[in-house]
């Protein structure tokens, strides 16, 4: 045979290759593929984003922040990208950096057309990570961890999901979710026009809609939803890195998947082993166990001990992806999830209906969440609430999504955007957004996080002490103030400069559309009816352009970038908290309509999208003033990871009832984010193996992780550690783990762990 025959042999053979390959693709519509990575950040020290309070700074852990991730493509097309963060919003610059890693390693493949960032709004999140001075007062500027925790886990989700691009296919399905928010803002939603509000049965959205992601070997994977109720069940006091409610239902969802396929057995075989050595708890036998186990005192070890021996990394099948699942934030602008209503709390009797004052002060006014007054339980249950209907839609999808994928987007400069109205005496008039201001009503904050001072919600005329603080700073001109009427303007942000920009004006809008599903990526908070208005606008226009053909179309908040509330112009004139916080004056909305429809006719016509300025990448002009760790230290004669307050010898705790808490000598979390790992860790005694297995971890609901200090600048620092014992815990000898790093004043890391002594469940 010659070489020329065996080459042409070759060529055939791989021509054929490919072709098979084109053929297992193509007995789908879609490539599907979904991750998740751990995007935690600093656990000490650093201010978190969403209630601007200087006070609430990070010291633990409730449960683990992630991004979750899904791709999807059509074989040989287009593909879009969307990432949830369980965090307080996208940042423009943590999209601009993610953008450029992904074009380093994919080249043109994922780009800012086709992937949308997207956060549930958590306030019990890290800051210091959005570019703009206004965003980063309360976190003394610039976190660099934060920043990058986010950027390194989100770039991780969008890696595992594209190395899990596979044939498969999704379904859609939808439902009420009556329980899980309330409208905050009711006076100024009632401004709305009544015939408006008339189409609709409630003052907030109660849809839920669901994507169920199938793959076509391994069946379901993985599901996305959006329901609109914002991430403030956590307070403004509370310390501990939480994924609030929208967290908590991802977390239920995950574990209640691998349970329900068996993916997530909490080790069944393990447990079964247990059960037939620890017959009875109460045995003297097994107390003799318990008390034979002391704690093991501060010990050095490697950087992956923690990582190794997290809890739900060991139910992963290495050739089985994970199975994801994301409660995504949309139009929650007026909607808490603090359900009872909000109350004085001095008196106890309701609120002020239209200022949310008590006594002509905001600072008593809180929303209380369905387990008042334990915020825990308010997360945990609003947390359940959308769980239990996303698990109920999950099950019952049947409607699958059909048709292409596709995409545009642009960036848009809201700080002088014509917009063409209806004018009132018919026709139409063109009108102007402002440079972004804030209201004094902003000041005054809401019912589930009140300001401070004498501002209230609702104020539409100022007052003249804070008008000459506002002055010092920057003195809005004229112009500026007849653009944001009746906005009375107490930080003119859009027109302040030093030592860099205040707020943003350039700012992204983007479409999704997977088939029938259509995603309106949007950079704010919309309220409930500015919501409804441009979901309306926007399947007009492609319900017109494809003859009657119908669209489910929902609304990611909070994406790519962030600019605060979007409210309809009627909201916008009683000037709540939502309308104080419209930064580009009463038009804004409209603004966002006029630029919507245009990528709507875009998508449908095949047309390119003019794609607009492009923003500012800021990150060399930030400054950060949060103080390095310096050293930690322990008192001489101690190591960390020492016990410093153990379990009483031989002592045994009722599951379902009781809490465990061990404290430990320990080191300033920043030292080792412990990113895919773990703080904190509960171990269960084999017998028959001579080994402690893990059970719990901190990403865990019953499990607490909490670090403090004496004073603020001391060295020496504490890790308290509280176990709530779930009712599903199996009965055994049980210990508490924790794990940390330390700087020494050599300026080297030590990683250390210690341990509890045993202790008996029954």
């Amino acid at each position: 045979m010659t070489r020329r025959s065996v080459s042409i042999i070759k060529c055939t053979l791989f021509l054929l290759f490919l072709l098979k390959i084109k053929c297992v693709f193509t007995d789908s519509d879609y490539l599907i593929g979904l991750g998740s990575y751990d995007i935690t950040g600093p656990a000490a020290d650093v201010n978190m984003m969403g209630y601007a309070n200087m006070e609430q700074v990070t010291s633990g852990v409730h449960f683990r922040l992630r991004a979750r991730a899904f791709i999807v493509a059509e074989p040989f097309k287009k593909r879009i990208v969307f990432v949830n963060l369980d965090a307080g919003m996208a940042s423009q610059l943590v999209t601009i950096k993610v953008i450029e890693r992904l074009k380093q390693r994919y080249g043109e493949l994922y780009t800012e057309e086709n992937v949308a960032i997207s956060g549930t709004h958590t306030h019990a999140g890290p800051g210091g990570y959005l570019q703009y001075i206004l965003y980063l007062v309360t976190s003394l500027g610039f976190v660099h961890q934060s920043f990058n925790a986010l950027v390194d886990g989100i770039e991780q989700s969008i890696i595992e999901a594209h190395e899990n691009l596979r044939p498969g296919s999704m379904l859609i399905n939808k439902g009420e979710l009556l329980d899980a928010g309330v409208n905050r803002s009711p006076s100024a939603y009632l401004n709305n026009p009544a015939h408006e509000r008339s189409k609709y049965e409630y003052n907030v959205d109660k849809e839920m809609t669901l994507v169920k992601f199938v793959d076509d070997q391994w069946g379901p994977v993985g599901s996305f939803n959006w329901f609109a109720t914002h991430g403030t069940s956590m307070s403004r006091t509370n310390s501990l890195i939480s994924g609030d409610n929208k967290g908590t239902a991802a977390r239920l969802m995950e574990d209640w998947f691998g349970q329900k396929e068996g993916r997530v057995s909490y080790d069944v075989e393990s447990h079964r082993r247990v059960s037939r050595i620890l017959t009875d708890p109460h045995d003297q036998d097994v107390m003799e166990m318990a008390s034979s186990l002391p704690s093991t005192g501060g010990k050095t070890v490697t950087r992956m001990s923690s990582v190794a021996r997290r809890v739900r990394s060991g139910f992963r099948h290495a050739d089985k992806p994970s199975f994801v699942s994301a409660f995504c934030q949309t139009n929650c602008g007026d909607v808490s999830p603090n359900v009872l209503g909000a109350f004085c709390i001095d008196t106890g009797l309701p609120c002020d209906f239209n200022h949310s004052t008590c006594g002509g002060k905001n600072e008593q006014c809180y929303g209380r969440g369905p387990g008042y007054p334990d915020e825990f339980e308010s997360t945990r249950l609003i947390g359940e609430r959308q769980f239990k209907k996303a698990a109920d839609l999950f099950t019952k999808a049947s409607e699958e999504i059909q048709g292409k994928v596709d995409y545009r987007h642009a960036f848009v400069d809201f700080s002088q955007l014509e917009v063409t109205i209806d004018g009132q005496n018919g026709g139409s008039e063109v009108v102007k957004t402002c440079p972004a201001a804030m209201g004094f009503g902003f000041a005054a904050g809401t019912t589930d996080g009140p300001g401070a001072f004498d501002f209230k919600q609702g104020d539409d005329q100022g007052n003249p002490f804070w008008r000459l603080v506002r002055n010092l700073l920057k003195n809005p001109t004229e112009e500026q103030v007849r653009c944001q009427r009746p906005k009375p303007i107490l930080l003119d942000t859009g027109e302040m400069k030093q030592p860099y920009n205040w707020a943003p004006s350039i700012l992204p809008v983007q479409i999704l559309r997977i088939g029938q599903l259509v995603i309106l990526c949007v950079p704010g908070e919309f309220t409930t009816m500015a919501g409804r208005r441009l979901r309306d606008a926007v399947k007009t226009v492609l319900k017109e352009g494809s003859n009657g053909g119908e669209f489910s179309i929902v609304i990611a908040g909070l994406t790519n970038s962030y600019s605060q509330y979007i409210a309809t112009f009627e909201e916008y004139q009683v000037q709540r908290y939502e309308g104080a916080s419209t930064l580009y004056g009463p038009h804004t909305l409209s603004g966002y309509i006029q630029e919507f429809k245009k990528l709507a006719n875009d998508l449908l016509s095949g047309q390119t999208t003019d794609p607009g300025p492009q923003p500012p990448d800021l990150l060399h002009k930030q400054i950060s003033l949060l103080t390095p760790v310096v050293a930690d230290m322990t008192p001489i004669g101690t190591a960390f990871g020492d016990v410093i307050s153990d379990v009483p010898r031989s002592a045994k705790f009722r599951k379902g009832t009781d809490v465990v808490t061990v404290q430990f000598r320990s080191a300033n979390p920043r030292n080792d984010l412990m990113t895919e790992g773990t703080f904190a860790l509960v171990e269960r005694w084999l017998e028959g193996r001579k080994t402690w297995i893990p059970v719990y971890d901190d990403d865990d609901f019953c499990l607490r992780f909490k670090w403090a200090r004496p004073f603020k600048l001391s060295t020496q620092s504490t890790a308290s550690i509280e176990w709530r014992i779930p009712e599903t815990a199996t009965p055994g000898v049980y210990r508490i783990t924790h794990f940390g790093s330390a700087k020494t004043p050599l300026s080297s890391i030590h990683h250390f762990s210690g341990s509890s002594s045993a202790f008996v469940v029954y």
